[in-house]
């Protein structure tokens, strides 16, 4: 699928889908403004995507920060002049029960999942509006349908991820800009290869395929959608899951 020559960025692209993400669109042909916290890792993908022959440059940044989104955005206009994609990948987890967690715990969980990719995609909008022209990828969960117990503040996040989507395709589809969500199910990364094996187990139960799902497959789907291949979908949220939630 070629995307050849759009200006994409993607957050949270050192490790994880995110990083998968940046690959498939660097083969696609995309120019690429890569965004995480640790620069170390960013210049490894960086590299990464350079030998597949895209154009490329980093932002290692928290999007927490006052002036995150802007500088994102930015980077992007001045290396490339446009702005066709916004992929809001970056997330964090911090797992605990209600009654046990702490401001913090809720604040930067929110702050990281909610408000970062809000002020991202609100930056985003001012440019892709004046182009008439863009596409938008919100990474939910699958949490945001299901519940899970322990993550009051990932799920409300996520859940609050999936209701901005929808809101925010109605405001901008007359406009020639789409926004979509996708929602992964368990997938093979780093957050869960650290899982103990027993609960590994619990969760393959679960799932009618018997597996989890790969980076890549996340990757394809959010291709597709940035791609005028899927000019006629906004206000979605889609369900990638091996069948663990069919909504």
């Amino acid at each position: 699928m070629s995307l050849q020559g759009l200006s994409v960025v993607v957050t949270g692209a050192s490790s994880g889908i995110g990083k998968e993400v940046a690959l498939h669109l660097a083969k696609a042909g995309c120019r690429l403004t890569l965004t995480g916290t640790n620069q170390e890792r960013l210049d490894q993908v960086k590299g990464q995507v350079a030998e597949l022959g895209a154009e490329v440059v980093t932002v290692a940044v928290d999007l927490n920060a006052d002036g995150a989104a802007d500088q994102v955005i930015n980077a992007a206009l001045e290396a490339f002049g446009a702005l066709d994609g916004l992929v809001n990948n970056a997330g964090i987890t911090r797992d605990t029960l209600l009654v046990r967690m702490k401001d913090d715990d809720w604040d930067a969980v929110i702050g990281t999942n909610l408000t970062a990719p809000f002020k991202l995609l609100r930056a985003a909008a001012k440019v892709m509006m004046k182009a008439r022209s863009g596409s938008v990828v919100n990474v939910s969960s699958i949490v945001a349908s299901t519940g899970n117990a322990g993550q009051t503040n990932y799920t409300a996040a996520k859940g609050g991820v999936e209701a901005m989507t929808r809101t925010v395709a109605l405001e901008l589809a007359s406009r020639g800009v789409r926004v979509n969500a996708v929602a992964p199910g368990f997938i093979e990364t780093p957050m869960t290869e650290v899982l103990p094996e027993k609960v590994k187990a619990a969760l393959l139960d679960n799932i009618p395929m018997k597996r989890m799902g790969k980076p890549e497959e996340i990757a394809d789907l959010i291709e597709f959608l940035l791609s005028p291949k899927s000019s006629y979908i906004t206000g979605q949220t889609l369900h990638v899951n091996g069948g663990m939630y069919l909504g």
